[in-house]
């Protein structure tokens, strides 16, 4: 078996471009939005996402992103369907969030399933500060949502 060598630094640069591509995550803005199976309102219409629904952003052409639900599908919405803020959404049956960014940190509130929250910020260690849309602020492990 023959194993191909790439130079050190073109290995370094594929890293830095994978990197740099991933992890963009926008939401739906306040009137909601259509996901299609291509860049086009004439294409196939897929889904109807609520405001604040968090989307990974694949690629963008300069009216459509290309976009990755929390389930992994790929399909296509109107750039001028994206709202500007980082919102994440509750993946575990239950998220319990807390007033500190400790385990043993009173509960803030509690966040049910396919809530979705604003990302206010991200600690070293797994744990993001986030608001609900009542005003309600803490802190969760990150492994109990999707879009940060």
């Amino acid at each position: 078996m023959r194993r191909l060598a790439l130079p050190a630094s073109l290995l370094l640069g594929l890293l830095f471009a994978a990197a740099a591509q991933a992890g963009e995550f926008r939401c739906v803005g306040d009137d909601g939005g259509v996901l299609y199976d291509a860049p086009s309102r004439e294409a196939t219409p897929l889904y109807v996402v609520t405001k604040y629904y968090p989307l990974e952003i694949i690629s963008q052409t300069e009216a459509w992103a290309k976009v990755r639900d929390q389930s992994g599908v790929l399909s296509w919405i109107e750039k001028r369907s994206l709202g500007e803020k980082h919102m994440v959404v509750v993946i575990a049956p239950r998220a319990e969030v807390r007033q500190r960014a400790e385990d043993a940190a009173p509960v803030s509130f509690t966040a049910l399933q396919d809530v979705a929250l604003e990302l206010v910020g991200v600690l070293p260690g797994g744990w993001l500060h986030v608001r609900h849309a009542d005003g309600a602020e803490g802190w969760l492990r990150s492994s109990q949502v999707w879009g940060g």
